[in-house]
């Protein structure tokens, strides 16, 4: 099959490369470090010409609420549009998971991607991965000051970003028409996000003290505290855990 992979150079859209090449599709990598800019048009049409099935994993360069909507919207117009002309039959559009309880930021935006891909004349499957592995290691960088560390107060099955492609490249192999309901991808377990962070840390040996933090007066802050963010009973649950990622790395 002939699959056109949207932020193929990102961190999630390379391995969705990776594994389809493994199993022997044909990839068109979209990126503009490959000519293809989702947002302006440019080289997208040639990108889709004989392509069955796009996976869009592109991510905006903001994850401020308006920036990354325009982006998110923008870029499922452009595809849906060129995507009809060129004979593209499926999409496969990478959310995360839990994102119609935000009010507010990223997981707005990812709502406003989802309707805008579901608006369309191509059938899409939604997959809504948890957090990645690698977020462990953002976060700390943002909240970390001096020798103290501090991260969201967070209940999360972190998720490897490989292994979220794989159930998106089982995705692709499966036989859909129509809509279905959002597919959620999770690590195989329960886990605190500063427990992790402070795992993250004693392994680089920095910072020295790892905080939580949560506003309570932010509905998104105690959603997340509270599990908003865990999946729900008919997840699909991959490995590796994050101990055995970081080992790995």
């Amino acid at each position: 099959m002939k699959i056109a992979v949207a932020g193929a150079t990102g961190r999630l859209g390379h391995h969705v490369v990776a594994v389809l090449e493994e199993r022997g599709h044909a990839v068109v990598p979209m990126a503009r470090a490959t000519g293809v800019d989702v947002i302006t048009g440019a080289g997208l049409e040639d990108a889709l010409t004989g392509v069955e099935l796009v996976v869009d994993a592109a991510t905006g360069p903001s994850p401020e609420r308006q920036a990354a909507t325009d982006f998110f919207i923008t870029a499922a117009r452009n595809m849906q549009e060129t995507g009809v002309r060129t004979g593209v039959q499926r999409a496969i559009v990478v959310s995360i998971i839990g994102a119609g309880k935000f009010t507010g930021g990223y997981g707005v935006a990812k709502i406003a991607q989802e309707d805008a891909w579901q608006s369309g004349p191509i059938p899409v499957r939604i997959v809504r991965p948890a957090q990645f592995h690698e977020f462990v290691a953002q976060l700390l960088a943002w909240g970390t000051h001096d020798d103290v560390g501090t991260v969201p107060v967070m209940r999360t099955q972190i998720v490897a970003a490989r292994a979220v492609a794989e159930v998106i490249v089982d995705v692709a192999e499966a036989s859909w028409t129509g809509t279905a309901e959002p597919i959620e991808v999770a690590g195989p377990r329960e886990e605190d996000m500063v427990a992790l962070a402070s795992m993250l840390a004693a392994r680089r040996g920095t910072p020295t003290t790892v905080e939580g933090a949560a506003d309570p007066a932010d509905h998104d802050a105690v959603m997340q505290a509270t599990g908003g963010l865990l999946p729900g009973p008919t997840a699909r649950l991959v490995g590796p855990t994050f101990q055995e990622w970081l080992d790995r790395e």
